[in-house]
């Protein structure tokens, strides 16, 4: 990562902070999900209290609405998913919830919401659904910027790659160990 430099708008504050994260991780996003990513971050600065939403009554609220509503509240619970597990992977632990959980939820909302909007909005969010773990460890490198300690701990990360394929996590196992976990057949990453 580079030096934290002070850009001269909070747009290119969190752009140049997902290109640090990036480059440090050697995982690119395409210009679509990189702008999605900095857009979303933008609107998480001006509603912090995000975290404290229980995102499957979200969910479970979505499927009772129709139209647009429906759409905003499905693109909330991916987006929701999207920073949980990314920006705040423990919080999956404090809730008694597997990290994964929420990019299970996360990806499927996002692909429900594909499936109801117009095919150029539509593929948007297949792609943001397909590319969610990426996303998550672009966000979850850019909370381990500056730190020493992994973001997860072994047990979690273990968890969290064995179920997602995670190279975040898988990151943060090996900043513990050299040895290779072995992946039971039926938790095999997507």
């Amino acid at each position: 990562m580079s030096d934290l430099l002070l850009e001269p708008t909070s747009t290119a504050q969190w752009r140049q902070l997902v290109t640090d994260a990036q480059n440090s991780t050697h995982q690119r996003l395409d210009e679509e999900l990189e702008s999605y990513l900095v857009f979303l971050l933008m609107r998480f600065t001006h509603t912090p209290q995000v975290v404290m939403s229980i995102v499957a009554l979200d969910y479970l609220e979505s499927q009772l609405t129709r139209g647009k509503v429906r759409h905003e509240r499905l693109r909330e619970v991916g987006d929701r998913c999207l920073l949980f597990s990314g920006l705040f992977p423990q919080l999956a632990r404090r809730r008694h919830v597997s990290a994964d959980y929420y990019v299970t939820l996360g990806q499927g909302a996002y692909a429900e919401l594909s499936g109801t909007l117009s095919h150029s909005v539509g593929s948007m969010y297949r792609h943001l659904a397909k590319a969610f773990v990426l996303l998550m460890d672009v966000l979850q490198n850019m909370r381990r910027q500056g730190s020493q300690q992994p973001l997860l701990d072994p047990l979690h990360a273990l968890e969290l790659w064995s179920r997602t394929g995670s190279r975040g996590a898988w990151a943060d196992l090996q900043a513990v160990s050299t040895g290779t976990p072995v992946i039971p057949e039926n938790t095999q990453p997507h």
